[in-house]
């Protein structure tokens, strides 16, 4: 299993930034993939920036240019930097990470850190 606990979030101006950090712990070497997703009210869940493990990042079209995605493998931390925050940016931000045994594949997830912004 995979534990992931998420920091960073709160409330912010708009054109202002905020960065996402995600701690994770258990069976990290299982990991193929981190990524992080949010939800707004009354909208689903929306991947916003994935990293698979030696593979290329890739971003929801609404946050290129904008966000960053990144890894630190020594401190078994995935980052999700928000730059020119707008108010649609606003949601519950969630961490995830993907794990492959064999042919299954199971996707973990964190509590959620809330992302407000102002406008």
């Amino acid at each position: 299993q995979v534990q992931l606990v998420e920091s960073g979030g709160g409330l912010v101006q708009a054109g202002g930034s905020l960065r996402l950090s995600c701690s994770a712990s258990g069976s990290i070497n299982s990991i193929s993939a981190m990524g992080w997703y949010r939800q707004a009210p009354g909208n689903q869940r929306e991947l916003v920036a994935a990293m698979p493990t030696g593979g290329s990042t890739n971003y929801a079209d609404s946050v290129k240019g904008r966000f960053t995605i990144s890894r630190d493998n020594a401190k078994n931390t995935v980052y999700l930097q928000m730059n020119s925050l707008k108010p649609e940016d606003t949601a519950v931000y969630y961490c995830s990470a993907n794990t492959i045994t064999g042919a299954t594949m199971f996707r973990y997830w964190g509590q959620g850190t809330q992302v407000t912004v102002s406008s």
